[in-house]
């Protein structure tokens, strides 16, 4: 679980519910991560109330540092709790394509199989 999370509300009132539902969320992304990035990864939440002309809109961004790399995503909605699915949705696809850009043997298996021998 991704200990240090950081969580700021932007014109939004943060509610215990929410925030324990961004901890949860957002701290079970460690499973995507590299064995040697779990201990250093950290999260930068921030959840906005935007008011845009459809009415008032959620906006919720997340900063997940990991070495080497800082990866980010956002995404707006009606309801929060659906912004932060979305952006946990979207975090999950980033960090498996850096889990294979870091590991040298996953994503690369079977490679000679793919070669006609003859």
């Amino acid at each position: 679980m991704i200990t240090s999370i950081d969580i700021t509300g932007v014109k939004y009132t943060i509610s215990p519910a929410t925030r324990r539902y961004v901890t949860k969320k957002i701290g079970r992304l460690d499973r995507y991560l590299p064995r040697h990035a779990r201990k250093s990864a950290t999260a930068d939440v921030k959840l906005k109330e935007v008011n845009r002309d459809n009415g008032n809109k959620y906006e919720a961004e997340v900063i997940l540092t990991v070495p080497e790399k800082v990866i980010t995503a956002s995404d707006s909605t009606v309801n929060m709790l659906a912004a932060v699915d979305i952006v946990e949705a979207k975090l999950a696809t980033q960090l498996t394509k850096y889990k294979a850009l870091t590991m040298p043997h996953v994503g690369r298996r079977r490679l000679f199989n793919r070669f006609k021998r003859s």
